[in-house]
């Protein structure tokens, strides 16, 4: 606001918009005043006042519109250290400027367009992580890389040119991964595994956040990878596959700042290619085997469930293979069931993970219907009574949210391996029927994907019940009004239509 259109409303003598326009001119004012010091050789003790009092006002887009030029844009760059491409971070007593520009950089790029547009004028993503570079590996400077990962999220986020950018000529992929290779100090043991220390300690607060917001420039940077990529990418997105497992299986400070963490690495390993997935899963070390405190011989003939899953040195073990990642995945997702809310946002991206996960690996598959879907014991109980995970989401299955309904019905069809008979076996044919209708499939079959044949898993308790499910059949209606078999009513209505067509 200019100052004769501020003395204008100041003359008309309205108190409420005089206040008004006191208070936003005055900001404006300072504001342009705390630049004017900026340039000048002041103490780092002013410029950190000076950026603390505009980190401020930066949240009011009105003050900020008069104030986002080029040249203040290019007085932030220079104090957050984004200009010198060949200095060095060296002088501590300069980094609260450094955090403190970077943290101003953000509400402005987050308020005002026209910064959006200046960002790409003044290439800031390519200068970004060139300061990313600089302090990837140094721990001791973790609110800097923070603060550069968020402005780096936020210009990806508002920007799709920016997400090719970072995507092809920066280098992004690799060199984010590398910064959450250090917040997590991961030792890698093999090509794609790192050592797991589960009685060590958690990450610091520090390290937790710049690892989430890493997590979430690495989503925008990878968005829609799973559907177009290039064979030599594979590589690429198995170290950060490898590097998610890693995270899946540590604890933040607090429960709160694990499930973030956790919530942040499940939605950018949906846009890893599942094919690149098969790393959460590893075969067991030869320490892990020759340390196995139980083996499944010695498991009594019926605990049929546990013959193949059990619990080793606290590691989940399926057919040989470290199942650890897939069930805190598995254990997320029951979670979030149970928060009973949000499930769109917080639980269909997990659900989806698993769904393509169990379609494409067939050992995460037959883990997870172990888990999910064991022998069926309990014939006597409705399939959505109870407090299991299988009566969980066959509750899922009825929910009115259609994309949630749809994502929890697709998982338990895949852990079916898509046979119409075993789902109906595990959920019912009512819980099922909006899913067999969508496939074509409420006289029976299977889908269109091929799975291996497993051994027949019937218990006694099951093939005792069996029989009586002829009781429950899907029903339709005669043209007279009256329920009959579906099969039968589809069939009357055929001679019906075939009458009527002979008929002129």
């Amino acid at each position: 606001m200019d100052e004769e259109r501020a003395l204008y409303i100041v003359r008309a003598g309205e108190a409420g918009a005089i206040e008004r326009v006191l208070r936003d001119y005055s900001d404006k004012k300072l504001c342009e005043g705390i630049f004017k010091v900026l340039i000048k050789d002041i103490p780092t003790t002013c410029q950190v006042s000076c950026l603390e009092v505009l980190r401020i006002l930066s949240r009011d887009k009105k003050v900020l519109v008069p104030v986002t030029t080029k040249e203040n844009m290019q007085i932030l760059l220079r104090l957050a250290k984004l200009n010198e491409l060949d200095d060095s971070l060296e002088k501590v007593s300069e980094f609260p400027v450094i955090v403190e520009s970077l943290k101003c950089l953000c509400n402005i790029v987050f308020n005002s367009q026209m910064a959006q547009q200046l960002s790409l004028e003044l290439n800031l993503a390519a200068k970004l992580c060139n300061l990313l570079r600089k302090c990837k590996d140094r721990k001791f400077i973790n609110d800097i890389k923070c603060f550069d990962l968020r402005l780096l999220f936020l210009l990806s986020l508002l920007h799709t040119d920016i997400r090719s950018q970072l995507r092809y000529e920066l280098q992004g992929l690799p060199l984010l991964t590398q910064i959450l290779e250090s917040a997590f100090s991961i030792k890698w043991t093999d090509e794609y595994e790192s050592a797991i220390d589960h009685n060590g300690p958690p990450l610091s607060p520090q390290e937790t956040d710049c690892a989430i917001e890493a997590l979430k420039a690495l989503f925008n940077v990878t968005v829609d990878s799973w559907k177009v990529h290039k064979e030599s990418d594979s590589h690429q997105f198995r170290v950060m596959a490898a590097v998610l497992r890693h995270c899946l299986l540590i604890v933040g400070p607090t429960e709160d700042k694990t499930e973030e963490l956790h919530s942040n690495a499940v939605n950018l390993l949906s846009n890893v290619p599942v094919s690149c997935l098969d790393v959460l899963i590893c075969p067991l070390t030869h320490e892990e085997t020759a340390q196995e405190a139980t083996t499944v011989d010695e498991l009594p003939s019926n605990k049929t469930a546990e013959k193949e899953t059990v619990l080793k040195n606290n590691t989940m073990v399926y057919n040989g293979m470290n199942m650890e990642a897939i069930h805190v995945l598995l254990n997320f997702m029951e979670k979030r069931i149970d928060k009973g809310s949000s499930y769109r946002e917080g639980l269909t991206p997990v659900l989806s993970l698993l769904t393509e996960c169990s379609r494409a690996h067939r050992n995460i598959r037959k883990f997870l219907k172990d888990q999910v879907l064991p022998p069926l014991r309990d014939v006597t109980n409705r399939p959505e009574v109870g407090s299991t995970v299988r009566n969980k989401l066959v509750r899922l299955m009825t929910h009115v949210d259609l994309g949630v309904k749809q994502i929890a019905a697709e998982f338990l069809f895949v852990l079916c391996k898509e046979r119409v008979d075993s789902l109906l076996k595990y959920t019912g044919y009512g819980n099922a029927a909006g899913l067999l209708a969508a496939r074509g499939l409420l006289a029976g079959g299977r889908g269109d994907n091929w799975y291996s044949e497993d051994e027949d898993t019937d218990t006694e308790e099951y093939k005792n019940a069996k029989p009586k499910e002829e009781l429950l059949k899907p029903m339709g209606l005669k043209p007279d009004g009256t329920i009959t078999p579906l099969e039968e009513a589809l069939n009357q209505y055929s001679v019906i239509e075939e009458t009527s067509s002979d008929t002129d």
